[in-house]
């Protein structure tokens, strides 16, 4: 049983790419290992296109949710805050009666029925 190369990893993490292409050119185990890496290197970049479309469809849409979002609140507090008389009867602490909401009360402050 033939001892297989071990340098490749070796070679292609911590050596020059000179190097590195002299031991492929050398070692047949090593020349193997790189044909793969380069076939996945080809299948990665043949399916970049599709991934980065994809990936800014999905940024419109975040975007896109951002905007309705801060749109609907700046909408609801400039409501609120126009609103004097809701303003004027909210204090810190205060909590709304029936009356501050614009019910009948009688003079216990409890609904009227009639």
């Amino acid at each position: 049983m033939e001892n297989k190369c071990s340098k490749y990893e070796g070679l292609f993490v911590f050596s020059d790419e000179e190097t590195l292409n002299k031991h492929i050119d050398e070692c047949e185990d090593c020349k193997k290992e790189q044909e793969t890496l380069d076939k996945v290197s080809d299948l990665i970049s043949e399916v970049k296109f599709y991934y980065r479309a994809k990936n800014k469809k999905l940024k419109k849409l975040k975007a896109a949710c951002a905007v309705l979002f801060l749109l609907f609140f700046s909408a609801t507090f400039g409501v609120l805050s126009t609103d004097g008389d809701l303003t004027d009867a909210l204090m810190y602490g205060d909590t709304l009666s029936a009356e501050d909401l614009g019910f009948p009360v009688d003079s216990y402050g409890l609904l009227m029925v009639d």
